[in-house]
């Protein structure tokens, strides 16, 4: 048996698990890859096509059909996370893979929200000294303002799990909270404490727009040129969900055009994201490498059941199985 560890930049899975004692006891060979495979099917697949469990590390190498049918020998694949669509189910089904999941700490994206909220409100992305990014003589003291919390009002586009914590830290800081989903009723935002708005609303009123919708076929693309036109040009977008909710040709336009002051961003379309990428030469981006979800807490839950999902499957009687 061959198991294979993908995209453990850290390279921290065989120090928060016993992936190790696991080869051990199953007789396998273990490989662990730091660095991304790359985007090329057939690249990809040509060095992943002996092994016969994957442990894939969130969405950042995703599983379609077309990888399916190029990997014969995959048997397991473990998906941190409670899910992720990025891999076919159907598919892994048709060519008789398991797919099993782990736990996850949802509080871990809402905590990074906020940096980033606190972050872009605050100009840390100007402001900032550390050993990493010195102070030098010709660097301003103090080249901004930044904007208090307290009285501003926060909008939420989706307040599901995440959104609702979200939209609670909000109203800890003594902000008028408000939301907007498609599906989103009055009794819900009533629940959890916040006023149901137009989408018009939401964005023509909201000093910060946090995103936080699930990736599907309705949602993707829905933040495009007309949301963005009715922001005002002091406010701030962030979005911790998923990339492709936020059409990013269009927020590029918005924030060239200053029809908004800042967009904070954990996501993209492509990850890891290009050095010379057109969103990271805009003007008023602050971009953090997609680690909402990026803890050691979190790391230790993951790779602790991947273990748990491995041996289980190996004895016969697959856990937490999602196809």
């Amino acid at each position: 048996m061959r198991i294979a560890i993908l995209d453990d930049y850290q390279n921290v899975a065989t120090d928060l698990a016993d992936f190790e004692g696991l080869a051990t006891e199953l007789n396998a060979e273990l490989t662990v890859f730091t660095e991304h495979l790359g985007h090329d099917d057939v690249a990809v697949c040509t060095v992943l096509k002996d092994f016969d469990v994957i442990v894939a590390m969130r969405e950042r190498t995703p599983f379609p059909a077309s990888r399916f049918e190029l990997l014969p020998q995959l048997k397991l694949l473990v998906t941190t996370g409670r899910r992720n669509g990025s891999i076919d189910l159907e598919a892994a089904a048709a060519h008789g893979v398991v797919v099993s999941h782990t736990g996850y700490i949802a509080t871990d994206a809402v905590e990074h929200t906020w940096a980033l909220i606190l972050a872009a409100a605050r100009r840390l992305d100007v402001e900032l000294f550390s050993s990493e990014n010195p102070r030098s003589e010709s660097t301003p003291w103090q080249s901004s303002f930044g904007i208090g919390l307290s009285g501003k009002t926060l909008g939420v586009y989706g307040l599901g799990n995440l959104g609702s914590k979200v939209a609670k830290v909000g109203l800890a800081f003594g902000m008028r909270v408000i939301s907007y989903s498609q599906n989103l009723t009055k009794a819900r935002a009533t629940e959890v404490g916040v006023e149901l708005v137009s989408e018009a609303e939401l964005f023509a009123t909201s000093d910060i727009v946090s995103v936080h919708l699930k990736l599907s076929e309705r949602s993707t693309g829905v933040i495009g040129a007309k949301q963005l036109a009715w922001m005002r040009p002091e406010s701030i977008l962030v979005n911790t969900s998923r990339s492709r909710i936020v059409q990013t040709d269009a927020l590029i336009a918005a924030l060239e055009n200053e029809l908004l002051y800042l967009a904070a961003v954990d996501v993209f379309d492509v990850e890891p994201l290009p050095a010379k990428n057109q969103l990271l030469k805009t003007r008023g981006v602050i971009a953090t490498p997609h680690i909402g979800y990026v803890t050691i807490e979190q790391f230790s839950i993951f790779y602790k059941d991947a273990v748990d999902d491995i041996r289980a499957w190996a004895k016969g009687s697959p856990i937490r199985v999602l196809s």
